[in-house]
């Protein structure tokens, strides 16, 4: 009888292990999303562990290497520049994209981009894409010209017209809302702008519009993303419920791409 009991509770610790999700996420909106979905996951037998990251590297690796079983914090396109650089044995996959976080420009100098000063110091994301995408709106705005505006890689180096002589420093995205008061313009990913508490709708003096190509996905391995519980924490992501929180929570701030 024992051992029938030890065997028992074994198999019912095995049973709780394979419902168990563990996901990274970045705070905001990211983790604050998940969090919003646990208890629809708990009903349906899931157990949704949300483990919070504030840097775009960790997440992927450790899902890469086993320890997470998904992440939710990047796009594609970073997605494909991670899987090229780094050449994991496991590859990384899109599972569902969720919503579309509207990059911005902001200052704590000046109100429009026009007032920039000549030689103003400018800082955007150190990685690939992300700094490519804050080059393509400076692009965009005016404030630049690139030789390829439709390059999601390009890089300072990139420049054929810089009329007011800007200074472009690229820098780890999570530390460019610390440094906003030190710069005239910080190009900054929404998530990290919500957590400093500024408002993308309102204080960005430039921001794409909804329509950018740079949806936020839930990301798993390629050997795990069809299993039952991923797909249904990926249908929880593309609820009515979620999308009404999204669009009432965020102010248009973040975008159901769904």
């Amino acid at each position: 009888m024992k051992k029938l009991l030890v065997a028992f509770a074994a198999l019912t610790a095995l049973s709780a292990q394979a419902d168990t999700l563990k996901v990274a996420a970045t705070p905001v909106p990211h983790a604050e999303i998940l969090e919003f979905i646990k208890p629809q996951l708990a009903k349906e037998g899931v157990d949704l562990q949300v483990k919070v990251f504030t840097d775009y590297v960790q997440p992927n690796v450790q899902v890469a290497e086993g320890r997470l079983d998904a992440n939710f914090f990047q796009h594609q396109p970073y997605l494909d520049e991670f899987n090229k650089a780094r050449k994991t044995k496991v590859k990384l996959e899109s599972v569902t994209g969720v919503h579309v976080e509207p990059f911005g420009a902001y200052s704590s100098k000046v109100k429009s981009l026009a007032e920039l000063p000549e030689g103003a110091q400018v800082v955007i994301p150190n990685d690939a894409t992300n700094g490519g995408r804050a080059l393509l709106l400076l692009d965009k705005a005016g404030v630049i010209k690139l030789k390829d505006n439709t390059s999601i890689t390009a890089t300072p180096k990139d420049i054929v017209e810089n009329p007011k002589g800007i200074k472009i420093r690229e820098l780890e995205a999570a530390t460019l809302p610390r440094v906003l008061n030190q710069v005239d313009l910080a190009l900054i990913n929404t998530n990290y702008a919500l957590e400093a508490k500024l408002n993308p709708t309102k204080d960005a003096l430039v921001i794409e519009g909804s329509d950018s190509p740079y949806v936020n996905i839930l990301v798993a391995r390629e050997d795990n993303k069809n299993s039952a519980d991923m797909q249904k924490l990926a249908a929880a992501l593309h609820s009515p419920e979620v999308k009404k929180f999204i669009e009432e929570k965020y102010k248009g701030a973040v975008v159901p791409a769904f």
